[in-house]
């Protein structure tokens, strides 16, 4: 008689935690292609959850909301309500969380407003804010572009698309920041809506181009629960992610020989570098949450109800079952999302991003990386790619 086999062990769960992850996510997704296309994670100590690492399962997770469904609320009151994954993924009443004819009146009011922005003005706008920020420590010979750049950049391009004032956006940007990181997020999360509570007040009472009047008087009518939603979703969603878009297209330009020789003066290497960077590192890695109402079957895997199934964007666009040939020029990358919840946004990040990394390479054609680019760092989270600081060298200009 022969003892019965030792039944096998449940999968073990991938930490989107911990120095591994925050250093080297890549070499983390590539152990979890054992899996196929999903892999159990957990996204902090103790809340698991899927990740959808599969280019292909990525497409139809994101295409089929009838089966993966954005909202929270039956997820969320499972959890401690001090839970700092709560602020980025529990239920708002926002484009990110709802479905069906709710999502598409309230999309129809970013969307409606985002094409009014006159795409010629905000290349100026970006233009002229970043070379007064260049401006301002050209004659030091040296910088980290991430304190004195690529975070306070989209923060003063945002305020003056939404109309909002510097110090409100300051204190935006900071909370929102908190919020990506995991820091104080209840705190930073009520200081963000009344922030935006008084952007309202300040508009109904000033209203003019931008777009958070356009958004007051949409025809859709959002009530100010909406509004404010709204805006937290847009606001944030574009400093955050956007100052990492500009650092890492800097970083690459600066590190990777194929961007080698003169940067100056030249879009080409740019494109190629924004390209690059939303393939294989996104600025956002890990989001889009769903939350199957039952338990479903997919690709070979039980997918428990209610438990979150996050989309990786950086996973999947280096699915190694789908290669890439020639990733300059080619957007057929999930950086920006795909199908109904697609980045509204997609094309004016890509505008603010290419011109203010152009503008800083016109400015400083000679500058180069003040430490290998090995001992950059990179800030902890389960949801960005976000580098600490980017410290450069460069010839004093006086």
């Amino acid at each position: 008689m022969t003892d019965d086999p030792t039944p096998p062990e449940a999968p073990a769960r991938f930490p989107l935690y911990g120095p591994e992850y925050t250093e080297s996510p890549g070499s983390v997704y590539a152990a979890m292609r054992a899996h196929g296309g999903v892999a159990p994670v957990e996204l902090l100590p103790g809340v698991p959850a899927t990740l959808i690492i599969g280019y292909e399962e990525a497409l139809e997770v994101m295409r089929d909301p009838g089966r993966f469904p954005r909202d929270a609320s039956r997820w969320e009151r499972k959890m401690d309500p001090g839970c700092p994954l709560l602020p980025m993924m529990g239920f708002r009443r926002n484009t990110m969380s709802v479905n069906g004819a709710v999502h598409a009146r309230l999309r129809s009011a970013i969307t409606d407003s985002l094409d009014r922005v006159d795409v010629a003005a905000l290349r100026r706008l970006v233009e002229t804010t970043a070379d007064a920020l260049v401006s301002d420590f050209t004659a030091d010979g040296e910088a980290d572009l991430v304190g004195q750049y690529s975070r306070p950049l989209p923060m003063l391009v945002f305020a003056e698309l939404f109309g909002c004032p510097p110090d409100l956006a300051g204190r935006f940007v900071r909370d929102m920041r908190d919020i990506f990181d995991g820091t104080n997020v209840q705190e930073a999360d009520q200081r963000l809506h009344q922030t935006v509570r008084e952007l309202l007040e300040f508009k109904r009472a000033r209203p003019g181009g931008d777009l958070t009047s356009w958004m007051i008087a949409h025809p859709a009518g959002l009530d100010e629960s909406e509004l404010i939603e709204q805006i937290v979703l847009m606001f944030g969603a574009g400093s955050e992610p956007q100052q990492s878009l500009i650092a890492n297209g800097v970083r690459l330009l600066l590190s990777d020989e194929r961007f080698a020789g003169d940067l100056s003066g030249g879009s080409l290497p740019v494109e190629d570098a924004l390209d690059e960077i939303l393939w294989s590192d996104p600025p956002v890695a890990n989001f889009g949450s769903t939350y199957p109402r039952q338990d479903l079957d997919f690709r070979g895997h039980r997918l428990p109800a209610d438990e979150p199934v996050v989309v990786s964007y950086a996973a999947a666009n280096t699915d190694p079952t789908r290669a890439v040939a020639q990733r300059a020029g080619n957007r057929a990358h999930l950086a920006f999302a795909a199908g109904p919840h697609t980045c509204p946004a997609k094309g004016h990040a890509r505008l603010i991003a290419s011109v203010a990394i152009e503008t800083l390479l016109d400015r400083l054609p000679d500058m180069e990386l003040a430490v290998p680019a090995e001992e950059l760092r990179w800030r902890p989270g389960p949801f960005h790619r976000a580098l600490i600081a980017l410290p450069v060298k460069f010839p004093p200009q006086h």
